[in-house]
């Protein structure tokens, strides 16, 4: 047994009916090189099984303490369903890109069953050229993008290692109520004992604020008013998925080119692509949008579970027209929150999470999730996670694409992640029913808004062709 940390518990708590806190990672497999052999999801659960003695997480399974009197606990070595928790599903015909993210936005759209280890597994069949896809749905209390990266290389054929009887999972027994009320006193104890180095962390923050000349943005002095937009109400419950790819060596290239780096390019194309949206939809863009960058602390490659990352409030400059004047004010917003992050401290939220109550945490988030209004805090989430950068197999079959998108929150409508696999730039977006009936729309004007800003710098618009499985 072990405590979730104050951070994994928020995750927990913040989510509702219509606010789904779990993570998607995406894979599309080629089977060209099995030989004939099948691969179907018998093949996949025995891979599975063969594997979970290094999948810790998903063997984790959530107890709630009695009266809700401390965070809950994790099971760690819990009994694993493999038919329930592996599934299959097929995408409708003919099985290209759209149909495959149409299938992914169904699955993602379902809450896990608490009752059981937070994740379940999807292959997917009926995509074009006789590929399959499987899709990992993990809640995000158990693992953010870098334990997830690291989690999805012990998954593949990343890694050699002996492999474990298939037999000897053993599983630990329920804990008492009894058992569970006195580790939670004894571990409130631990808390307040903490509490000095907590308290002491935050005024050294403080002091390094005032001491600092470093002035923050207009955007970062109002974080509590982000502007009002069409990507910001009530969500409902429905969720919608759309991917791209781009040549991570043009991104590279253009990146180089003006000086920035990928993650700039990242948020000057999110900026180019929302402006597009928010004139098409609001029928203005003239303030600068507050999206939450997740920036980790911890990037520790034998990781697999927790979440120690902070999200760091950047401003998107959508209302600059001028494609390379979007990309200098993105760089220089970003290079504003990072240093504003350090200075605060990058552990402040995670650390004063521990002592965060509950029962009125709980109540909070539904509050939250109810309230028919924009989010108080940002406009929406962009993450950047980095991949692999070597192929990948599953059972000796090659994995041609790895994308990857997390969850949306409450008053926030979309979610752009992107994560990078070997030569690809790997882009998804995850929406709600309300904010966009087919968020294609958001991937195709991301891919719209690098071109403009590869033209406008005088590099060549005709980007490199990416070998992916998936046709439009």
């Amino acid at each position: 047994m072990k405590r979730l940390r104050g951070w994994d518990a928020v995750l927990l708590y913040s989510e509702t009916p219509n606010v789904h806190m779990h993570t998607l990672k995406l894979a599309v497999i080629e089977l060209d090189d099995l030989g004939g052999a099948t691969f179907g999801v018998e093949e996949l659960r025995t891979v599975i099984h063969g594997r979970l003695y290094k999948l810790d997480p998903f063997r984790y399974e959530l107890i709630d303490i009695p009266f809700k009197f401390h965070h809950p606990m994790w099971r760690e070595n819990a009994e694993v369903d493999l038919e329930y928790h592996v599934r299959s599903c097929r995408a409708e015909a003919p099985g290209g890109r759209r149909q495959l993210d149409e299938a992914v936005g169904r699955i993602a759209g379902v809450p896990l069953d608490r009752s059981r280890p937070l994740w379940e597994m999807y292959l997917i069949e009926g995509l074009a050229g006789g590929r399959i896809a499987v899709l990992g749905k993990i809640h995000h209390a158990l693992a953010d993008g870098v334990a997830s990266a690291n989690l999805l290389a012990r998954g593949m054929d990343l890694q050699e290692g002996p492999q474990a009887d298939g037999d000897s999972y053993a599983t630990d027994p329920a804990p008492t109520k009894g058992e569970l009320v006195r580790s939670a006193f004894a571990d409130h104890f631990r808390e307040i004992a903490r509490l000095p180095g907590v308290v002491r962390y935050t005024a050294q923050g403080v002091r390094r604020v005032r001491q600092s000349s470093h002035k923050l943005s207009p955007e970062l002095t109002r974080p509590f008013s982000p502007p009002p937009t069409f990507m910001n109400h009530l969500l409902d419950s429905t969720r919608r998925f759309a991917t791209t790819t781009l040549a991570l060596a043009d991104v590279k290239q253009t990146g180089k080119h003006l000086g920035v780096t990928i993650n700039d390019m990242v948020l000057s194309m999110s900026a180019g692509a929302l402006r597009k949206l928010l004139l098409r939809y609001d029928g203005s863009a003239d303030h600068s949008l507050l999206a939450s960058v997740p920036v980790s602390f911890d990037f520790s490659p034998d990781r697999i579970s927790g979440n120690y990352f902070t999200g760091v409030l950047i401003g998107l400059p959508v209302e600059i027209e001028d494609p390379l004047e979007r990309v200098r004010a993105a760089h220089e917003s970003a290079v504003a929150g990072k240093e504003s992050n350090e200075l605060v401290g990058p552990e402040l939220v995670s650390r004063w999470s521990a002592y965060l109550p509950p029962a009125p945490a709980e109540a909070m988030f539904r509050w939250l999730s109810d309230k028919d209004g924009q989010n108080k805090v940002m406009n929406l989430p962009i993450s950047n996670v980095p991949g692999p950068r070597e192929r990948a197999r599953v059972g000796g079959a090659l994995v041609t694409e790895i994308y990857s998108v997390g969850p949306l929150t409450a008053g926030s409508g979309l979610n752009i992640t992107v994560w990078s696999y070997v030569d690809q730039l790997n882009i998804s977006v995850l929406s709600d029913g309300k904010t966009l009936e087919d968020p294609h729309e958001l991937t195709d004007a991301l891919v719209e808004a690098f071109i403009e800003i590869r033209f406008a710098a005088g590099l060549s618009a005709e980007l490199t062709v990416v070998e992916t499985a998936m046709a439009p």
